[in-house]
């Protein structure tokens, strides 16, 4: 690996110069966040470091700086499971994101174009495209080798002897050491980390990156097919044997010469039809949401659109906009259209239900339904009747008073808006 002669050994003078010191400040900031172990939180950082950074930068110069441990929490995952996550002080996020602003530049030359997670200018759905592309080109058998709990896995000494090859300054390759092993805190008792990176901190990512860029090396000398997003990577080939070869081949690269462990149970080969990558499957030539994306879709939906849920309209409305938009942001990348005006017409029936049972008495139903134009023997016959309100919502009086122009002005957003919106944005020109 060649080495990046740019990182020169006053590295550790241009990570605390003012001006990036500042920058670092920034997006640590505008990012938020908890606290670390230390209580102090973002709006309190400034006032705590006019006081304490004049002694930090000099621990940091004299190699004598002691990273705090990382606060543990535990963040659900859809499938029920908990993933952990490490936040660092804001002290030491600030420190760790000068690092990265200084690192990632000339890593970022090295990089593969085949990796698309947390990079700049790169996202899941390039990878995703990537992957449509080669079983367009006829790669339909696909190998999917999933790592186990990757970023606590991560081999420290693999890790320092790459970061080693690239940067020169010994006491940036010590700071970063130190914040490796600085160790967890959870329920007040500290737990020493003799591997991982904890997801959490701004370095993470890129030490994560770095680490496996060896592997994106590897694949490319074998002229492999692959598309990578951190440690989600599926490798395209054309025939069953060719897949087996290269899954056996890769599993041994990944656990002798990057020490990482492969999960045996999920890792698999499959056709292209069979995939399912970073919530996506391939349908023949098509990008199509997997159903387990569909299914906590529609789950966070039925809890938004709850008709017990105690809240205004005016909230539920804001919950769903921002919840469908940012859902869409992702999944509208799927190229199936037709599920999605069904996905409409089921969300509005919702919504006519939780106005069913908010209107809750027949007179208050029947006076709602005159003044959306209903004539006054309608609105009684439909008023009046004993049915519940998921039946009531597809009526076609129900139907014609909050019909969808309505429903969109009280401001419940369309899917089918965000999808179109996505696939054929409109021009500024």
């Amino acid at each position: 690996m060649t080495t990046v002669h740019a990182l020169e050994q006053s590295l550790l003078e241009t990570i605390v110069a003012r001006d990036n010191l500042q920058r670092a400040w920034k997006r640590v900031k505008a990012n938020k966040g908890a606290a670390g172990v230390d209580a102090i939180a973002v709006a309190d950082f400034p006032a705590w470091a006019q006081q304490h950074w004049p002694t930090i930068k000099a621990q940091l110069m004299s190699g004598d700086y002691q990273p705090e441990a990382v606060r543990r929490v535990w963040i659900p995952k859809p499938n029920g499971d908990k993933r952990p996550l490490g936040i660092p002080t804001i002290a030491d996020r600030v420190i760790q994101q000068a690092i990265a602003q200084q690192l990632a530049p000339h890593f970022e030359r090295e990089f593969s174009h085949n990796s698309y997670g947390f990079r700049p200018g790169r996202n899941a759905h390039q990878a995703i495209r990537q992957v449509r592309d080669y079983i367009r080109a006829k790669y339909r058998m696909v190998v999917d080798i999933d790592l186990a709990a990757f970023f606590d896995n991560v081999n420290h000494d693999v890790l320092m002897r790459l970061l080693s090859q690239r940067i020169r300054d010994k006491r940036v390759l010590q700071l970063i050491g130190r914040y490796l092993r600085t160790g967890v805190i959870e329920n007040e008792q500290w737990q020493a980390t003799p591997k991982g990176v904890p997801q959490g901190g701004p370095l993470s990512p890129l030490l994560a990156n770095v680490v496996l860029h060896e592997l994106d090396v590897y694949l490319h000398q074998c002229g492999h097919r692959f598309a990578r997003y951190a440690d989600d990577f599926v490798i395209c080939v054309r025939s069953l044997r060719a897949a087996q070869r290269v899954q056996a081949n890769v599993t041994r690269f990944l656990e002798q010469r990057l020490k990482l462990h492969v999960n045996l149970n999920k890792s698999r080969i499959c056709t292209s039809n069979e995939l399912e990558f970073l919530g996506f499957c391939f349908r023949g030539n098509k990008i199509v949401w997997s159903d387990k994306a569909l299914h906590r879709f529609k789950h966070r939906i039925k809890q938004l659109t709850g008709r017990s849920w105690g809240v205004s309209l005016a909230y539920r409305y804001r919950e769903l906009r921002r919840y469908i938009v940012g859902w869409m942001n992702c999944f509208a990348l799927s190229e199936y259209y037709r599920p999605v005006p069904e996905l409409d017409e089921w969300l509005r029936r919702r919504m006519r239900c939780c106005y069913w049972k908010q209107w809750r008495w027949p007179r208050t139903k029947i006076s709602h339904l005159v003044s959306l134009g209903v004539s006054l023997k309608e609105a009684i016959k439909t008023g009046v009747s004993s049915k519940g309100p998921y039946a009531m919502s597809r009526t076609p009086i129900t139907q014609m008073a909050m019909n969808n122009e309505w429903l969109k002005a009280q401001g419940l957003v369309s899917i089918k808006d965000q999808w179109v919106r996505f696939h054929y944005p409109v021009s500024t020109a």
